[in-house]
């Protein structure tokens, strides 16, 4: 092993905004004291509680992936393992998601977007 992954990072507008948005998704602490970060108003962090770290970088101008347009890929996606997928829409839909592609109740994931414009995939374990 050369490398350990240490978080995944997601480009932004908000980075304070887009922790909290994720936090309310996975739980967590949004820019909780870590030496290997500093934080501030370019920098923001969520350490969740099954230890993945997710950082938020802003990036000026910011242009968000438009999916499944090609001229503006996704870049990435994450996806969530989730019991309902409907409760977990519902909850992400609260906390300021948009839906992209809800599978028409044909399937068992469905893929939305964060407030930034990331998609990401909720999947039914």
């Amino acid at each position: 092993m050369t490398a350990e992954l240490q978080c995944v990072v997601l480009d932004c507008s908000e980075p304070l905004e887009l922790a909290r948005f994720y936090r309310s998704l996975l739980g967590g602490a949004v820019n909780q004291e870590d030496r290997r970060w500093a934080v501030g108003e370019e920098w923001a962090t969520l350490h969740t509680p099954s230890g993945l770290v997710l950082a938020f970088q802003r990036v000026t101008p910011y242009q968000p992936p438009r999916w499944p347009d090609a001229s503006r890929p996704q870049q990435f996606h994450l996806d969530f393992g989730v019991p309902d997928l409907d409760q977990a829409q519902e909850q992400a839909l609260a906390s300021g998601a948009t839906v992209l592609d809800d599978g028409a109740g044909e399937r068992s994931w469905s893929v939305l977007a964060d407030p930034a414009g990331h998609p990401f995939c909720l999947v039914r374990h």
